[in-house]
Protein backbone atom coordinates (compact mmCIF):
# COMPACT_ATOMS: atom_id res chain seq x y z
CA UNK A 1 0.00 0.00 0.00
CA UNK A 2 6.70 -2.64 4.64
CA UNK A 3 14.14 -4.53 6.10
CA UNK A 4 14.31 -2.14 8.98
CA UNK A 5 11.45 -3.23 10.28
CA UNK A 6 10.27 -6.96 9.00
CA UNK A 7 7.18 -9.00 9.79
CA UNK A 8 6.59 -12.79 9.44
CA UNK A 9 3.26 -13.65 9.05
CA UNK A 10 1.90 -16.95 8.50
CA UNK A 11 -0.43 -16.52 4.96
CA UNK A 12 -3.15 -18.79 4.86
CA UNK A 13 -5.59 -16.38 6.23
CA UNK A 14 -5.95 -13.10 6.81
CA UNK A 15 -3.60 -3.56 4.16
CA UNK A 16 -11.20 3.47 -0.62
CA UNK A 17 -12.60 3.79 -1.28
CA UNK A 18 -9.11 2.35 -1.60
CA UNK A 19 -6.66 -0.45 -1.38
CA UNK A 20 -3.60 0.48 0.82
CA UNK A 21 -1.28 -2.90 0.20
CA UNK A 22 0.90 -4.82 1.70
CA UNK A 23 2.41 -8.49 2.10
CA UNK A 24 4.96 -10.62 4.17
CA UNK A 25 10.63 -14.46 5.89
CA UNK A 26 13.26 -14.48 5.16
CA UNK A 27 16.12 -16.82 5.25
CA UNK A 28 18.80 -14.80 7.36
CA UNK A 29 18.04 -11.87 10.05
CA UNK A 30 20.43 -9.06 8.45
CA UNK A 31 17.38 -8.11 6.23
CA UNK A 32 15.27 -7.14 8.41
CA UNK A 33 15.04 -5.86 12.08
CA UNK A 34 11.58 -6.32 13.78
CA UNK A 35 8.79 -8.06 16.25
CA UNK A 36 8.11 -12.14 15.82
CA UNK A 37 6.15 -13.50 14.32
CA UNK A 38 2.06 -12.46 13.39
CA UNK A 39 -0.48 -14.77 13.68
CA UNK A 40 -2.21 -15.61 10.41
CA UNK A 41 -6.18 -14.82 11.82
CA UNK A 42 -6.92 -17.70 10.06
CA UNK A 43 -7.20 -21.27 11.24
CA UNK A 44 -5.90 -24.02 9.19
CA UNK A 45 -7.18 -26.82 10.69
CA UNK A 46 -10.81 -26.61 9.61
CA UNK A 47 -10.29 -27.79 6.14
CA UNK A 48 -10.52 -31.92 6.18
CA UNK A 49 -9.10 -32.45 2.99
CA UNK A 50 -5.86 -30.58 1.83
CA UNK A 51 -6.47 -28.18 -1.13
CA UNK A 52 -4.02 -26.21 -3.36
CA UNK A 53 -2.62 -23.12 -1.80
CA UNK A 54 -3.31 -19.98 -3.26
CA UNK A 55 -1.23 -17.73 -4.99
CA UNK A 56 0.92 -15.13 -2.99
CA UNK A 57 -1.42 -12.14 -2.53
CA UNK A 58 -0.21 -9.69 -4.74
CA UNK A 59 -2.53 -6.89 -5.32
CA UNK A 60 -3.75 -7.35 -8.48
CA UNK A 61 -5.35 -3.50 -8.47
CA UNK A 62 -3.32 -0.85 -10.26
CA UNK A 63 -2.40 2.30 -8.56
CA UNK A 64 -0.95 4.39 -11.19
CA UNK A 65 -1.95 7.84 -10.68
CA UNK A 66 -2.91 8.58 -13.77
CA UNK A 67 -6.10 5.88 -13.43
CA UNK A 68 -7.08 6.76 -10.27
CA UNK A 69 -10.11 8.32 -8.90
CA UNK A 70 -9.06 12.10 -7.53
CA UNK A 71 -11.87 12.11 -4.77
CA UNK A 72 -10.73 8.37 -3.11
CA UNK A 73 -7.25 7.70 -4.77
CA UNK A 74 -8.79 4.18 -6.06
CA UNK A 75 -9.46 2.93 -9.32
CA UNK A 76 -12.72 1.84 -10.04
CA UNK A 77 -13.86 -1.69 -9.35
CA UNK A 78 -16.65 -3.26 -10.38
CA UNK A 79 -19.22 -5.37 -8.19
CA UNK A 80 -20.36 -7.08 -11.00
CA UNK A 81 -19.44 -10.53 -11.72
CA UNK A 82 -16.90 -11.55 -14.13
CA UNK A 83 -17.78 -12.87 -17.60
CA UNK A 84 -18.05 -17.13 -17.15
CA UNK A 85 -18.03 -16.62 -13.22
CA UNK A 86 -19.35 -19.64 -11.92
CA UNK A 87 -20.12 -18.94 -7.90
CA UNK A 88 -20.84 -15.62 -6.46
CA UNK A 89 -18.86 -13.91 -4.44
CA UNK A 90 -19.46 -11.18 -1.61
CA UNK A 91 -19.48 -7.19 -2.44
CA UNK A 92 -18.67 -6.19 1.12
CA UNK A 93 -15.99 -4.26 1.60
CA UNK A 94 -14.43 -4.42 4.63
CA UNK A 95 -12.83 -1.01 6.30
CA UNK A 96 -9.11 -0.86 7.38
CA UNK A 97 -7.62 0.51 10.67
CA UNK A 98 -5.47 2.95 8.41
CA UNK A 99 -6.40 6.66 8.69
CA UNK A 100 -7.23 8.30 5.24
CA UNK A 101 -8.01 11.94 6.70
CA UNK A 102 -9.01 12.80 9.91
CA UNK A 103 -12.65 11.57 9.43
CA UNK A 104 -12.30 8.41 7.35
CA UNK A 105 -10.41 5.50 7.17
CA UNK A 106 -9.36 3.05 3.81
CA UNK A 107 -11.47 0.60 2.56
CA UNK A 108 -9.72 -2.44 1.18
CA UNK A 109 -11.61 -4.24 -1.84
CA UNK A 110 -14.66 -6.50 -2.01
CA UNK A 111 -13.71 -10.24 -2.75
CA UNK A 112 -15.61 -9.44 -6.17
CA UNK A 113 -13.86 -6.35 -7.00
CA UNK A 114 -10.46 -8.18 -5.68
CA UNK A 115 -11.31 -11.11 -8.49
CA UNK A 116 -12.72 -8.57 -11.34
CA UNK A 117 -9.20 -6.99 -10.89
CA UNK A 118 -7.26 -10.85 -11.35
CA UNK A 119 -9.41 -10.98 -14.43
CA UNK A 120 -8.51 -8.06 -16.50
CA UNK A 121 -5.29 -8.30 -15.31
CA UNK A 122 -5.18 -11.77 -16.78
CA UNK A 123 -4.39 -13.72 -13.82
CA UNK A 124 -6.55 -17.46 -13.46
CA UNK A 125 -7.46 -17.78 -9.96
CA UNK A 126 -9.73 -20.51 -8.70
CA UNK A 127 -13.11 -18.68 -7.44
CA UNK A 128 -13.01 -20.17 -4.41
CA UNK A 129 -9.44 -18.99 -3.10
CA UNK A 130 -10.32 -15.04 -3.83
CA UNK A 131 -11.78 -14.98 -0.72
CA UNK A 132 -8.74 -16.28 1.30
CA UNK A 133 -6.44 -14.16 -1.19
CA UNK A 134 -8.23 -10.84 0.17
CA UNK A 135 -7.89 -12.05 3.79
CA UNK A 136 -4.40 -12.45 3.51
CA UNK A 137 -3.98 -8.89 1.78
CA UNK A 138 -6.12 -7.03 4.01
CA UNK A 139 -3.93 -8.71 6.89
CA UNK A 140 -0.52 -7.75 5.80
CA UNK A 141 -1.78 -4.81 5.13
CA UNK A 142 -2.64 -4.15 8.82
CA UNK A 143 0.57 -5.46 9.53
CA UNK A 144 2.65 -3.37 7.27
CA UNK A 145 0.92 -0.23 8.86
CA UNK A 146 1.81 -1.37 12.50
CA UNK A 147 5.27 -1.69 11.47
CA UNK A 148 4.60 1.86 9.93
CA UNK A 149 3.57 3.11 12.99
CA UNK A 150 6.33 2.06 14.98
CA UNK A 151 8.85 3.91 13.34
CA UNK A 152 6.26 7.17 13.60
CA UNK A 153 6.21 6.41 17.26
CA UNK A 154 9.57 6.97 17.49
CA UNK A 155 10.04 10.33 15.71
CA UNK A 156 6.68 11.64 17.68
CA UNK A 157 4.86 9.28 20.29
CA UNK A 158 1.76 12.37 19.98
CA UNK A 159 1.03 12.05 16.60
CA UNK A 160 -1.29 10.51 14.88
CA UNK A 161 -0.42 9.62 11.22
CA UNK A 162 -2.29 9.06 8.10
CA UNK A 163 -2.02 7.33 5.05
CA UNK A 164 -2.03 9.75 2.71
CA UNK A 165 -1.55 7.71 -0.71
CA UNK A 166 0.41 4.66 -1.68
CA UNK A 167 1.98 2.96 -5.14
CA UNK A 168 2.68 -0.28 -6.42
CA UNK A 169 5.99 -1.26 -7.84
CA UNK A 170 6.27 -4.90 -8.41
CA UNK A 171 8.45 -4.57 -10.86
CA UNK A 172 10.87 -2.07 -9.59
CA UNK A 173 13.54 -3.50 -6.70
CA UNK A 174 14.50 -1.05 -4.04
CA UNK A 175 18.28 -0.07 -3.80
CA UNK A 176 18.22 -2.13 -0.11
CA UNK A 177 16.58 -5.30 -1.65
CA UNK A 178 19.10 -5.33 -4.31
CA UNK A 179 21.70 -5.71 -1.84
CA UNK A 180 20.50 -8.69 -0.39
CA UNK A 181 20.07 -10.34 -3.50
CA UNK A 182 23.66 -9.92 -4.44
CA UNK A 183 24.23 -10.60 -0.66
CA UNK A 184 22.33 -13.88 -1.54
CA UNK A 185 24.38 -14.58 -4.54
CA UNK A 186 27.61 -14.35 -2.61
CA UNK A 187 26.82 -16.33 0.41
CA UNK A 188 23.41 -18.40 -0.79
CA UNK A 189 23.59 -20.58 2.75
CA UNK A 190 23.33 -17.74 4.44
CA UNK A 191 20.59 -15.12 2.53
CA UNK A 192 17.86 -15.07 0.93
CA UNK A 193 18.30 -15.57 -2.75
CA UNK A 194 14.87 -14.67 -3.77
CA UNK A 195 13.73 -11.16 -4.82
CA UNK A 196 10.63 -9.85 -3.36
CA UNK A 197 7.77 -10.46 -5.30
CA UNK A 198 6.29 -7.43 -4.60
CA UNK A 199 6.84 -3.80 -3.88
CA UNK A 200 4.85 -0.89 -2.46
CA UNK A 201 5.65 2.54 -1.55
CA UNK A 202 3.05 4.06 0.90
CA UNK A 203 2.81 8.03 1.56
CA UNK A 204 2.75 8.90 5.20
CA UNK A 205 1.37 12.37 6.29
CA UNK A 206 2.32 13.61 9.89
CA UNK A 207 1.07 16.51 11.67
CA UNK A 208 1.48 19.50 9.93
CA UNK A 209 1.43 18.08 6.61
CA UNK A 210 5.13 16.99 5.93
CA UNK A 211 5.44 13.59 4.45
CA UNK A 212 7.11 10.70 4.55
CA UNK A 213 7.79 7.77 1.68
CA UNK A 214 8.02 4.53 3.38
CA UNK A 215 9.15 1.54 0.88
CA UNK A 216 7.60 -1.76 1.73
CA UNK A 217 9.41 -5.03 0.31
CA UNK A 218 7.49 -8.02 -0.06
CA UNK A 219 9.44 -11.62 0.30
CA UNK A 220 7.99 -15.16 0.20
CA UNK A 221 9.22 -17.53 2.54
CA UNK A 222 8.92 -21.49 3.62
CA UNK A 223 5.51 -22.39 4.06
CA UNK A 224 4.30 -24.02 7.49
CA UNK A 225 4.46 -27.95 7.99
CA UNK A 226 1.13 -27.23 7.05
CA UNK A 227 1.66 -26.21 3.41
CA UNK A 228 0.00 -22.53 4.44
CA UNK A 229 2.09 -19.51 2.53
CA UNK A 230 4.59 -17.51 4.57
CA UNK A 231 5.91 -14.11 3.78
CA UNK A 232 8.23 -11.37 5.46
CA UNK A 233 7.65 -7.84 5.38
CA UNK A 234 11.01 -5.09 5.45
CA UNK A 235 9.23 -1.62 6.30
CA UNK A 236 11.30 1.13 6.48
CA UNK A 237 11.41 4.92 5.65
CA UNK A 238 12.82 5.53 1.98
CA UNK A 239 16.46 7.57 2.13
CA UNK A 240 15.49 10.55 0.76
CA UNK A 241 15.28 12.77 3.72
CA UNK A 242 17.56 13.78 5.96
CA UNK A 243 14.97 12.94 8.64
CA UNK A 244 14.39 9.73 7.56
CA UNK A 245 18.76 9.45 7.14
CA UNK A 246 18.68 9.82 10.42
CA UNK A 247 15.60 7.88 11.15
CA UNK A 248 17.56 4.67 9.77
CA UNK A 249 20.72 5.50 11.43
CA UNK A 250 19.62 6.09 14.70
CA UNK A 251 17.38 2.55 14.29
CA UNK A 252 21.21 0.66 12.90
CA UNK A 253 22.58 1.81 15.95
CA UNK A 254 19.98 0.66 18.17
CA UNK A 255 20.10 -2.67 16.50
CA UNK A 256 23.60 -3.33 16.77
CA UNK A 257 24.05 -2.34 20.50
CA UNK A 258 21.21 -4.54 21.05
CA UNK A 259 22.51 -7.26 19.70
CA UNK A 260 26.44 -6.62 21.47
CA UNK A 261 24.63 -6.33 24.33
CA UNK A 262 23.08 -9.32 24.22
CA UNK A 263 26.30 -11.03 22.75
CA UNK A 264 27.71 -10.02 26.14
CA UNK A 265 24.53 -11.56 27.90
CA UNK A 266 25.45 -14.62 26.67
CA UNK A 267 29.33 -14.77 27.21
CA UNK A 268 29.05 -14.00 30.57
CA UNK A 269 26.10 -16.81 31.30
CA UNK A 270 28.42 -18.90 29.93
CA UNK A 271 31.64 -17.91 31.66
CA UNK A 272 29.43 -18.30 34.74
CA UNK A 273 29.44 -22.37 34.15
Amino acid sequence: MGQAASQSVSAAPSAAASCPIDHSAMKHSAPSSSSGPAKCPIDHTKSSTPAAAPPPAQCPISHDTDQLNPLNQMPTLSQAPAAHQESELPTDRETSSIPRDEGSRWEYPSPQQFYNALVRKGWETPEEHVETMVQIHNFLNEQAWLEILKWERKENPEDNPQLARFKGRPGELSPKARFWLFAGWLLPSRFNTEPPFDRHDWIVRRRGGEEVRYVIDYYSAPPEPDGSPVFSLDVRPALDSVGSIKQRILAATEDAWANLREESRRNSSQGAH
